[in-house]
């Protein structure tokens, strides 16, 4: 799994004008490529009265899955832009697509090129990316007398809290860097007098976090 990747950090429409014609792109956030196709869908039946609706997208944090449409414009001239400018930038788990509605003044191969790429760059400019990263799950187990103060602590410092459950003791998800992992167990131990329990699990994607 790669350490880290940029998403788009929110979904939301940018719109610029070129020649008369108007490109709106429409961007979002996509964990799975079902989703991407869903967001395509829905923008596709917005603006069914649009000349284009060209789309990219990239799934996964090794950028494994990526597509792109030229939905009728010249061959190349469309989804590869867009496809590049999401690629260039590092975006991985994100759908774009730019609606066009001609103006009646052509652009050429490389003005819709410059038209699609452009879009796509103006609106991760315009919404703004995040960064997410790599860290593993991991599971504490306390009584709970010491419960309230151990998820103060934890979020006092910042660490991303995912789960709390409550039964016999109190069961807290949380994510850690990898490489914190042995210095939090230690922190745990001196933090319950050792009477905590801590599993570690598998991997995921979050919020890189904000240790102080």
């Amino acid at each position: 799994m790669q350490d880290e990747y940029r998403t788009v950090a929110r979904a939301g429409v940018h719109e610029t004008e070129i020649n008369r014609s108007r490109f709106l792109c429409a961007l979002a956030p996509a964990t799975t490529e079902q989703e991407a196709q869903d967001f395509i869908a829905a923008v596709r039946k917005e603006h069914a009265d649009a000349t284009h609706n060209c789309w990219a997208y990239v799934i996964g944090a090794d950028a494994g899955v990526q597509k792109a449409s030229d939905d009728g414009e010249p061959g190349g001239t469309a989804g590869v832009p867009m496809l590049q400018m999401l690629l260039r930038r590092d975006m991985r788990y994100v759908v774009a697509v730019v609606t066009r509605y001609y103006g009646g003044v052509k652009l050429g191969a490389g003005g819709l090129i410059r038209a699609y790429g452009g879009a796509v760059g103006g609106a991760l400019d315009a919404l703004g990316t995040r960064t997410r990263r790599r860290f593993r799950i991991a599971t504490v187990t306390v009584d709970h007398h010491r419960a309230g103060k151990v998820q103060n602590d934890l979020r006092a410092t910042g660490r991303e809290v995912r789960d709390v459950r409550y039964g016999e003791a109190v069961t807290i998800e949380i994510g850690l860097p990898e490489a914190d992992v042995d210095a939090f167990r230690n922190w745990l131990a001196d933090a319950t007098a050792g009477t905590a329990g801590f599993e570690l699990g598998g991997e995921a994607y979050g919020e890189p976090p904000r240790v102080r």
